[in-house]
C-alpha cells in the first residue's frame, strides 16, 4: 500500500450518511489531501462522495467505508508511477488498494480485540473498511478533460469512480477484466447523468 507523504495539505474527513426511516445507510469517509498549489479546481468532496456512492451501490458493496484522495502534481505522480508500476511519466489516476498485514491474521483474537478498542479510543471507529488510496494528478485530468471536450466534473467523477473499483479489486490487465470494468464504468457514469467515456473508442 501506497504510504501517504508527510507536509499534505489535510482538509477534512467527509461522511456522506444518508437517513431513512430513522436509520443510517452506508457511510463514505474520505481523506481528501492536497498537495497542489492551485485548489480552485479541486472537485468537492460530496461530489467525490456521491461519485463513489454511485460506484458501490451499483456492484453491492454497502460497508461503510473510508479511502483517501490525494491531489498532487506531475512531479509526485511521475514519481510514483515509476516506483509501483515501472512507467515513468505522469498518469492522470493510481488507486493503491489496502492490503492488511499479513501478521494480523496470526495475531490471537484478543489481541485484535484490544487492537480495535484502542483504534475506537483514538476516534476510528466510524471509519468503517479501509480501502486505500487514490492518488491523482491535477494537471493530466485538466488536460484530458480539455482533450476530450467534456466538463473537469464529468472527467473528474470518471476517475473517481474507475479509482474505486480498483480499490472493490476490480483491474483491466486481461480484455474481459478491462470489459467488465469499463461497463460498469458506463452505467455508473449514465446513472449520474454523464456520458459514455469510451464511446470515441467504440467508433
Amino acid at each position: 500500500m501506497y504510504e501517504l507523504m508527510l507536509n499534505t495539505l489535510r482538509l477534512c474527513n467527509g461522511a456522506f450518511c444518508l437517513y431513512g426511516k430513522g436509520s443510517c445507510m452506508q457511510q463514505i469517509n474520505i481523506d481528501l489531501q492536497i498537495a497542489v498549489e492551485d485548489t480552485a479546481l479541486i472537485p468537492a468532496l460530496e461530489d467525490m462522495q456521491k461519485w463513489a456512492r454511485a460506484a458501490f451501490d451499483y456492484v453491492g458493496f454497502a460497508k461503510d467505508c473510508a479511502f483517501s484522495a490525494r491531489f498532487v502534481t506531475n512531479d509526485e505522480i511521475q514519481t510514483l508511477n515509476r516506483e509501483y508500476r515501472q512507467m515513468d511519466k505522469p498518469t492522470n489516476i493510481l488507486s493503491f488498494p489496502y492490503e492488511e498485514p499479513e501478521e494480523l491474521a496470526t495475531l490471537p483474537e484478543e489481541v485484535l480485540a484490544e487492537l480495535n478498542a484502542t483504534a475506537g479510543e483514538e476516534g476510528d471507529e466510524n471509519m468503517g473498511t479501509y480501502l486505500g488510496d487514490l492518488v491523482i494528478s491535477m494537471a493530466v485530468l485538466t488536460k484530458e478533460a480539455q482533450e476530450q471536450d467534456k466538463s473537469l466534473t464529468e472527467h473528474a467523477a470518471h476517475l473517481i469512480i474507475h479509482g474505486c473499483l480498483h480499490l472493490l479489486g476490480y483491474d483491466h490487465i486481461t480484455d474481459e477484466e478491462a470489459e467488465e470494468m469499463e461497463g460498469i464504468e458506463i452505467k455508473v457514469l449514465e446513472k449520474l447523468g454523464y456520458a459514455n467515456p469510451y464511446a470515441a473508442d467504440e467508433d
